[in-house]
């Protein structure tokens, strides 16, 4: 059985994505699912793994793709599949919005993630405040804040700003992966340099540690 040839009046296909991209509205419900099943942000790579849109080990090795390793089609095959993934996001969101859901699809640390609208924060707020509040104690809030705003920070310099010893809440701050160290600093005795990590930002839902409130900002709360 022989392929026919194209007809001239058939549509050219999107030069913008590969033979194998599915379009958007097919793409949209499986991310969907994807994110609703997950309850961390998903990078586009994932995702796009995920949709058989790129092969797993593109994914796992994003860092490679950072560093401009990628060959040319490597590199251009995995714009592609991310341009379908934001299209197809894109496209969710917008029957969202016409909607009127609650929520939207939004990038937080590096990923996407269903996200609750702050309109609706408050009923969400009632039913996660205890939980939340067992998750992080008064000090350890006012711990990660100080990193978060003057990272890298040494212990010595966090122990200054807050006026107790901090021993016990940088623990309990890395064991659940919100702070990191970062490296040393090029003083005397090179103490360890201590900074927010990337789970830090999806518990905050920051993007990006640029998202971080200015003091500005936080005046009219204190």
């Amino acid at each position: 059985m022989t392929t026919t040839r194209a007809h001239a009046h058939e549509p050219a296909a999107d030069p913008g994505l590969s033979p194998r991209t599915p379009p958007a509205q097919d793409l949209a419900p499986m991310v969907e699912a994807a994110l609703l099943a997950c309850d961390r942000p998903i990078s586009p790579s994932r995702l796009a793994a995920a949709l058989g849109l790129v092969p797993e080990h593109d994914a796992k090795d994003e860092g490679a793709r950072e560093r401009g390793e990628d060959d040319a089609a490597t590199a251009g095959h995995t714009r592609r599949a991310h341009g379908a993934v934001d299209q197809a996001v894109g496209l969710l969101n917008a029957q969202y919005e016409s909607t009127g859901r609650s929520f939207r699809i939004e990038r937080v640390a590096g990923g996407y993630r269903v996200m609750t609208l702050p309109a609706f924060a408050g009923v969400v707020a009632a039913l996660t405040r205890e939980r939340d509040a067992a998750r992080l104690s008064r000090a350890s809030v006012e711990t990660l804040a100080i990193i978060a705003y003057r990272q890298p920070i040494t212990r010595a310099e966090l122990e200054s700003i807050r006026g107790v010893a901090c021993g016990e809440v940088l623990r309990s701050l890395m064991e659940r992966r919100l702070v990191t160290i970062k490296g040393r600093a090029e003083v005397l005795g090179r103490p360890i340099l201590y900074g927010t990590t990337r789970q830090f930002l999806d518990h905050f839902g920051l993007a990006s540690l640029a998202d971080l409130p200015t003091l500005a900002e936080l005046k009219p709360g204190l």
